[in-house]
């Protein structure tokens, strides 16, 4: 199991498979940065510790990442969310849609930082609980919102 380690003189570091240390990347290290990513935001709802996070995740993200990139994956959540009792089992799907999105351009750094957000939230829906899922596509709307404000490209 990976573990990660904070060097504040080094940055942070993740150790591999060999033992050693290899450098972790740049939305690894956002993911990491304050303000972190809070579960309650999901399991309870949105507060203003939610809005800074979609803020700063947002903006970094508008760096590197197209609308085109994560459309299908926003549009897919959004159709889940209007029949939700008759479309919560696609809700499995959206994880691999993610990961193939990922895989196909994993050197986009604002993708890879949408990967690890959804994948760490996904993780506190409950499928079972329909308010879980729309504070879920709360939050992924959130940052996509402040993604296109900070002048994410099309």
């Amino acid at each position: 199991m990976n573990t990660v380690n904070y060097n504040p003189k080094q940055g942070a570091y993740r150790s591999n498979d060999r033992g050693g240390f290899q450098n972790v990347s740049s939305a690894e290290k956002e993911f990491n940065k304050e303000p972190l990513y809070n579960p309650n935001w999901i399991k309870k709802g949105s507060d203003d510790s939610m809005i800074e996070f979609a803020d700063k995740k947002g903006k970094f993200m508008s760096k590197e990442l197209t609308n085109s990139k994560i459309r299908s994956i926003y549009g897919e959540i959004k159709r889940i969310q209007m029949g939700f009792e008759e479309n919560k089992s696609s809700f499995f799907l959206l994880k691999p849609k993610v990961a193939y999105a990922y895989g196909r351009d994993n050197k986009n750094e604002g993708l890879h930082l949408f990967k690890l957000i959804f994948d760490r939230a996904y993780q506190d829906v409950d499928i079972n609980d329909k308010k879980t899922y729309l504070n879920f596509c709360n939050l992924i709307e959130a940052i996509l919102a402040y993604h296109k404000a900070y002048g994410g490209k099309d």
